[in-house]
């Protein structure tokens, strides 16, 4: 269906990466079916050989990844951009609808087929050669067409209700960032923003460089707290690490137990520099690895819950980032830690912030979790139609007027 056996993209460091020039597609420009903006992308220098550069009507395809095999129909827009080295090029027949191969690449058939292969070889990596050898069944090119055109019009409907849902979520989670800076900011309008140093009465960071590695760990012992675990105002009870206890107890200057204040030394766009949690009841041995300290505070003056809360909210992280050290990754130190500003009102009060902001995580989640389920139904229903009409399973000359995003909707 192709006019050569897969072409291997450009074999290039980033240290080549020029400031603009030809747009470079990576592996990690591409996700089910979709590229990364032109604003987030890389370039390189140009022009490329013929061989590299890309014509509407490419298919993409991974050849590395957990599993391999996402996929990128070239289109108009990315005509002269190139491609690297992880990413295989398949130029479709002068007889072949490029969409409809495109397609193919989505369906569940195709994507099974890579997963089993991966497992059976044991090696993430799907080569060009693997990749031609797959085989499936194309009607003529009439009926491809008539196939790509369907599936044009319906999944542009799931994709319409998928980006609604998204916006919903988008919007609530930001009206919760709202309701958390105004309840921050309202608790300064009524008392003095206070360093927390005057609060702290025991801080301590987590072993750096070969006192701790990833070989140290084991299957059970005392529990690894890791910058992972730390969310905002939450600890994150996942991707659990243990050491043994025998080693733990040569670490005792760096143990957490329950109640007590963790917060991020390190943070990114995704995860910001200063949030904090609570260590939950329950946890049992336990201690924080490198870029995590851990607090223990005057309670009788600050609570550690209202703490996290406060050091979590979008004005205090507003603060953390101006006394931030590093370029790329923001990171804190222990010093920078007892600076850090809060706003510190009565108990009574802290506990009254407390209730309302966990009141109102916990109604944006009701809402914004019934978003992400219908959000992978979308997803689920999307392949599966992919697959049904590229496989045959229904005929799309008939298929006109179905309702496919039955069950989705709200």
């Amino acid at each position: 269906m192709c006019v050569d056996a897969g072409q291997y993209g450009l074999n290039i460091s980033a240290e080549n990466y020029v400031g603009s020039g030809t747009r470079l597609l990576r592996t990690t420009d591409i996700s089910n079916g979709t590229l990364t903006p032109p604003e987030e992308g890389v370039h390189v220098a140009g022009p490329v050989e013929g061989r590299f550069a890309l014509r509407p009507g490419d298919l993409l395809l991974s050849r590395s990844g957990t599993p391999p095999g996402q996929s990128y129909l070239v289109g108009e827009a990315d005509a002269g951009a190139t491609f690297a080295g992880y990413l295989v090029r398949f130029r479709p027949r002068p007889d072949v609808e490029p969409r409809f191969l495109g397609y193919v690449a989505r369906s569940a058939a195709f994507q099974h087929k890579i997963r089993a292969e991966s497992v059976a070889s044991t090696i993430q990596n799907f080569n060009a050669e693997r990749y031609a050898n797959m085989a499936f069944e194309a009607p003529d090119l009439r009926t491809q067409r008539r196939i790509a055109d369907f599936l044009d019009v319906e999944t542009g409907r799931l994709d319409a209700l998928r980006a609604s849902r998204e916006k919903q979520v988008a919007l609530l989670e930001e009206r919760l960032s709202s309701a958390w800076s105004a309840a921050v900011d309202e608790d300064g309008g009524e008392a003095s923003w206070v360093p927390l140093r005057r609060f702290i009465t025991a801080i301590t960071d987590g072993p750096f460089g070969s006192s701790l590695t990833s070989s140290h760990y084991a299957d059970h012992g005392a529990r690894v707290i890791r910058l992972g675990n730390v969310g905002r105002a939450e600890f994150r009870d996942r991707d659990a690490a243990y050491i043994p206890m025998e080693y733990f107890a040569q670490l005792t200057r760096h143990t957490a137990r329950a109640g007590d204040l963790i917060v991020a030394g390190l943070g990114d766009q995704n995860h910001p520099l200063g949030r904090a949690c609570v260590v939950p009841e329950g946890m049992g041995p336990a201690m924080v690895k490198a870029d995590c300290f851990r607090l223990r505070l005057d309670r009788t003056r600050l609570l550690h819950d209202y703490a996290a809360w406060a050091l979590s909210s979008p004005p205090v992280a507003d603060q953390v980032t101006l006394l931030a050290r590093g370029s790329t990754r923001a990171r804190i130190n222990l010093e920078v830690v007892r600076d850090i500003p809060l706003p510190v009102p009565s108990l009574a009060r802290q506990r009254r912030t407390i209730a309302i902001l966990t009141e109102a995580r916990s109604a944006t989640r009701a809402v914004t979790d019934r978003c992400r389920r219908q959000l992978d139904l979308i997803t689920e229903r999307r392949q599966a139609l992919i697959t049904a009409a590229v496989t045959g399973r229904f005929d799309v000359s008939t298929a006109g007027g179905r309702n496919v995003t039955d069950g989705v909707t709200v």
